[in-house]
């Protein structure tokens, strides 16, 4: 009678993967990580710039349609507010979009209000983020964008 072999005896080899070869691919992979990691972490600040030249683009594009019913821009007291509730001192033979020109009025990326002044200092209004550090000036990720540099 021959002996039947157990699956784990010593005479059969596992199905794995040496220490040697783990080791392989965890240097590898540090070695990918080295290359691309630094080549994304500039990447959000750039995310970030271009939705508010994509929000200014958009609140743009309603502000003319505003324009385009209300014979006018909306005032800086009335605010971008007027895109999405009617001001309540309208010109007569306005005639405000009924739900109005937007469905809500959008956060730049760092969660703060987008400004608008009109008139403004760079055109007929004004349209802009501070940028993440919300105050006027700075460079890159802190400095303005407004609809002077999206035309």
């Amino acid at each position: 009678m021959v002996a039947k072999r157990h699956k784990y005896s010593r005479g059969s080899r596992s199905s794995g993967f040496t220490l040697i070869e783990v080791m392989v691919v965890v240097v590898i992979l540090s070695i990918l990580a080295a290359i691309v990691v630094p080549k994304i972490m500039g990447k959000p600040d750039e995310a970030r710039i271009t939705k508010v030249q994509s929000d200014i683009r958009s609140l743009s594009a309603a502000l003319d349609l505003y324009r385009l019913d209300n014979f006018t821009y909306p005032t800086t007291d009335q605010g971008i507010e007027a895109l999405v509730t009617a001001p309540g001192n309208l010109s007569s033979g306005a005639r405000y979009q009924k739900g109005g020109y937007i469905d809500r009025m959008p956060k730049d990326p760092w969660g703060y209000d987008y400004n608008y002044l009109q008139p403004g200092t760079h055109g007929v209004y004004d349209l802009y983020s501070f940028g993440a550090d919300n105050a006027p000036g700075g460079q890159d990720a802190n400095a303005d964008i407004g609809n002077w540099d999206t035309e």
